[in-house]
This record gives C-alpha cells, structure tokens and sequence, in this order.
C-alpha cells in the first residue's frame, strides 16, 4: 500500500543487512497522508468544536473532500469522483445561504460518497452504508498500519535530502535576521510578534490544560479520518453481490413453461381490471365537479393522495419481482409483457390522479413545505416505476433495479435538501394573495417560516385586505427584531455561524421598515397579528 506499505527484504542476507544499514527516505505518499489527517483534525476543530453554526459545518463539508484527495493513498478520479465532488459544492453553497439538519446528514452521506469515489468505486447506497460501518473498525487497521511503517523503515534522512532543506532554510534565517537587524522598527515588530506568540502559546497551553475533552476530540477526528482514508473494505459489495448474480445468470436453464405463469397472467388481468373500474371512479368523482362547502380537502387530497402514491409504489414492487427467474424463460413470456404494459399504462394513469389530487389541495388554500415533500415523493415514485419498465425492456436483473432506485431515493432527498423550499411555497402564496384569491394567507399564519420565505412576503405589505396587509405587516416587523437579536448573537458566536439569507433578510426589513413603523405599539401589533390569524383560519 502506497505510503506504509509494510517493507519487502530481498532474499539474499548481505544485501538484506546493507537495505537495514541504509537509510530511507520518508515516502512522499505517507507525508500527505499524515498532513491530511491533521488537517481534518484542525479543521473539524474550528468548524465543529469551536463552531456554532452552518457556515462552519459548510466549509467542512467544502474542505474535508480536498484534504482527503490530498491524503489517499490510491486516487482513481472517474466520472463518479467528479459528480459527488460538484454535489458537496452545490450542498456547501446551499448551507452558506440557509442551512438546515437535512443538508448536515446528506452532507455526511455524500463525505462517505466521495470516499468511495476516490477509490474509483461507484457510490452504492450499500456501500455508502457499509463504509460508514467500517469507520470505527478502520482506524484501529490503518493505526496497525501506522506502526507496521514505523518499524520498517530507518527514518534517518539522506545527506543531501538533508542538505536540501537545512541549506534554503539556513540561508533566508540567517540573511533575513541582518536585515531585520538593520532596521529598528522592524527589530521592534519582530520583538512585539515573538512575545505575542510567546503569550498566545502559553495561553493555548493553559487552556489544554484545563480542558482535556478537545484533545479527545481530536483524537476521535484523527481516529474517524484514518478509517476514511484506510478503509476495512476494498472492493464494492454491490459490485460483489453483482458478480455473483452474473455468474448465476450464466447458468442458462433452457426455455420452459414456468408453472407461475398461469398465477402472474391470472393476477396481471385482476389488477388491470380493477385500476381500469377505479380510474372511471376518479375521473368521475374528482376531476370535473365544483366541491361544495365543507368538502373533506384533507382526506380527499392529503391522505387520499398519500395512499394512491402507497398503491403505486406497491405496482412498482410488484412489477419489479415479476419479471425475473424462471418467468423470463416462459415462450409465453410476450402475453405478460403485453398485460404488463396495459397495467403499466394504468398506472401513470393513476400517477395523473395523485398529481391532481395535490392540486386540488394546493388550489384550496395554497402551498406548505409538506406538500413539496408530497410532490418529491410522488415523482420519486414515479421514476422508480420508471426504472422497473426499463427493466422489463432491458432484462436486467432485481440487484441493477435495486440500486437504481436506492439512487433514485437518495437524488430525490438531496435535491430536496438543495431546494429552497420557502421561497418556492411562499412566492406561489403571495402571488395568488395579491391576486384576489386569499386563501393561501391561512399557510403565512400558521406555519413557521424561514429566512429565505421572508424574504419574499414582502410585496403583501401592499395587499388590498387590510386584515392581511397589517398581519404581514406585524410579522416582518416582528422578524426584524429577530434578525437583529440573530445577528448579535452571530457576531459573538463566530463566523462559523453566518448565513447569507439572514444577513439579506436583515438588511431588506431595514430598508423596508417605514411599512410598519406606525406599529410601534406592542399591544397594537398583537392585536393586529390575533385578527390575522382569526381571518386566515377560514381558510384552514
């Protein structure tokens, strides 16, 4: 292994004494390596230990794939190397403007990602997960390696790799000091720096002193990198499991009738028959008709929409497990795909409803952050189905389908985590609300919003409803105090803490203030903010 790989002794003894007898340079690879691990150990220092905030935790997860690259010792940058590095920028900018829990735990996954990527080994949810495993075991193998390195080589260096270094280094200490020496002021600079540093080291050994749990951090750091960069488990067990599944496929049983081909064809026809009836049912009820008052909104289009998408995703399972074994090798297997297919239409069929059904909830009352999820969730689906008919057409085998759509899930939750979900919900809000249509004021009321949403409620300080218009009003002048309390705190906090949309939220409400400036009155506000509220309920 490139850096500590154990030594190899040459056969002949005299020759073997002579390798022992000689000193050996200390390898470049190993060098990297242990300036990369203690590089994440001052990095997840600042950003983690001493840090309080996403901004910090954004620049760990921008720095940390650089010092792994550094540090590896065996780098193949293919194509999958390159997608997952442009993932962690896009996530790190993503957090630097507002970040949140989500984006730290796929920040986490996608690390792993890009360990495995570095390696040359596609990502494989498996294998991400089985890498993350490993770290704990891993750093006790690469410590054995460590030592395993120490004992084999003679780190006493060569004369000139000696020479190379003391003689640049001898030559600017000693010219450099004449210089300095030759001019007061700089003598005095020199001197006021030495005895800073003097005090700031004396002050950082003080500090250790008395707080020995930072140390432990650091080792844990140091301990967890060294399992990243030496990994327990060499070779994709996706790509394994694969292997195996190719050499079982080559194992060709001739064409045969399949005994499960009457029970598939029998249950290919029940379904077909049943979706047909309920989409009739669908198209009749849901699609063209004026919903009266007190129509169930939530059961209808929440959790109705909820357990089609559960019903899709069961027709894709399904599909997925038929078309596999022995059924492939049926000569009747054309009659299945031909049902399959009917069905398969049925069902995106049936992916239209989930989606209109979500858009008569939506054009209730507007757009909230879990109906973005359910519009994530529904297209998610939707694209594994599509992945199972791809398998269908292409014959590929159920380990290709599962780790196509263990991708697909994956993709759907960091494309979520890079949204900017309030900004898109609300946007959609505000504009119908100024439109005329007030029933999206009810998801301003009474759900939380972020920085990034407020920033884009400000157009309803000139709504047509007063009740609206003075709600609006209280909560951005509401949030102003807030942003200006965040942003003392952030100051003493650290920089680890700063988040770009805060800091524009902050200065637009200040360029904006003379919108609510005759609310001064706290009571006045609560009670204009308890009139909003009231109002939007109607609609809730």
């Amino acid at each position: 292994m490139a850096g500590f790989a154990d030594p190899v002794l040459p056969a002949d003894g005299a020759k073997s004494r002579e390798a022992e007898a000689a000193p050996r340079a200390v390898p470049l690879a190993g060098i990297c390596e242990l300036a990369a691990i203690i590089g994440l150990v001052a990095l997840a220092d600042v950003t983690i230990y001493r840090g309080a905030g996403f901004a910090g935790l954004a620049l760990l997860i921008a720095a940390a794939p650089v010092l792994l690259l550094v540090g590896s010792p065996q780098r193949q940058l293919r194509t999958s190397f390159w997608v997952v590095s442009a993932m962690l920028v896009l996530l790190a900018a993503r957090m630097l403007w507002l970040g949140s829990p989500l984006a730290v735990v796929v920040g986490a996954a996608l690390v792993i990602a890009y360990v495995l990527a570095l390696r040359g080994l596609r990502p494989y949810i498996p294998d991400v997960l089985a890498d993350a495993l490993q770290l704990p075991f891993a750093g006790m193998w690469g410590l054995a390696a460590y030592q395993r390195a120490a004992t084999g080589y003679n780190p006493r260096l060569s004369t000139p790799l000696l020479l190379s270094v003391l003689l640049p280094v001898g030559a600017v200490a000693l010219f450099g000091t004449m210089f300095v020496l030759a001019n007061p002021d700089l003598v005095d600079a020199v001197v006021r720096n030495m005895d800073r540093l003097v005090q700031l080291l004396a002050e950082w050994m003080e500090g250790m002193s008395q707080n020995w749990r930072e140390v432990g951090f650091w080792l844990v750091v140091a301990y967890l990198a060294i399992g990243l960069l030496r990994p327990l488990i060499k070779r994709s067990i996706t790509e394994r499991l694969g292997s195996l599944t190719a050499i079982d496929a080559e194992i060709v049983e001739p064409p045969g009738e399949s005994p499960l081909y009457v029970p598939i064809r029998n249950m290919l026809w029940a379904v077909i028959g049943l979706f047909a009836a309920y989409l009739v049912f669908e198209f009749r009820t849901l699609w063209f008709r004026q919903f009266p008052k007190g129509f169930y909104y939530a059961g209808y289009a929440h959790e109705g929409a909820a357990w089609l998408t559960v019903a899709l995703a069961l027709a894709t399972l399904v599909l997925s497990l038929i078309f596999r074994g022995h059924v492939l090798r049926d000569p009747r297997l054309a009659r299945l795909q031909r049902l399959a297919w009917v069905w398969s239409a049925l069902n995106l069929l049936l992916a239209v409803t989930v989606y209109h059904r979500m858009y008569i909830y939506i054009d209730f009352n507007g757009m909230t952050r879990m109906r973005t999820i359910g519009l994530f969730g529904i297209t998610t689906v939707l694209v594994g189905f599509g992945l199972v008919l791809w398998k269908i057409v292409r014959q590929h085998n159920f380990l290709w389908l599962i780790q196509r759509q263990l991708w697909t899930l994956a993709v759907a939750i960091y494309l979520f985590a890079l949204t900017p979900v309030d900004t898109l919900v609300h946007t959609y809000n505000v504009r119908r609300i100024l439109a005329g249509d007030l029933a999206p004021s009810v998801q301003i009321s009474v759900h939380p919003i972020s920085a990034e949403g407020y920033l884009v409620l400000g157009p309803l300080v000139d709504c047509t409803d007063q009740t609206i218009r003075d709600g609006v009003r209280v909560m951005l002048a509401e949030r102003q105090l807030e942003a200006e309390r965040k942003a003392l705190k952030r100051r003493q906090l650290g920089w680890t803490t700063w988040q770009l949309s805060e800091e524009t939220l902050r200065a637009r409400l200040r360029w904006q203030n003379s919108a609510w400036g005759d609310l001064a009155d706290s009571a006045a506000r609560q009670a204009a903010l308890d009139r909003f509220r009231e109002y939007a309920n109607q609609w809730y």
